[in-house]
């Protein structure tokens, strides 16, 4: 399911690239290349289409991505370092050190 939405969300994004590369950023886009005001659907009324068809297209990425997001599976918490692995500590403490150091120089002292 979630790769149907991934489809649907790219060939949306395609169609609103293509919608908003078709307007002018002044509002002129499509419009400004018909002269005449009897047109088919008439300059406003193109200007009006491509306007409604990109809002429209922005709105349905936005649902698409809502949800595909609820389709992927939750992540399990799995850590790489697992109790069962680690090696166990060892349980006899280390002996204590009490020796005193030999001295540095074996010469017996004078009396």
């Amino acid at each position: 399911m979630y790769i149907f939405f991934a489809i649907l969300i790219v060939i949306a994004s395609v169609l609103l690239v293509g919608a908003v590369l078709i307007q002018k950023s002044k509002g002129g886009g499509l419009a400004s290349d018909y002269s005449s005001g009897n047109q088919y659907l008439g300059y406003r009324k193109t200007t009006d289409f491509i306007e409604k068809a990109t809002w429209g297209l922005a709105i349905f990425i936005c649902v698409l991505s809502i949800c595909a997001s609820f389709t992927v599976k939750a992540p399990v918490n799995v850590s790489s370092i697992t109790p069962a692995s680690a090696p166990a500590p060892s349980s006899a403490a280390p002996a204590p050190s009490n020796a005193t150091p030999a001295p540095a120089n074996n010469v017996p002292a004078a009396n």
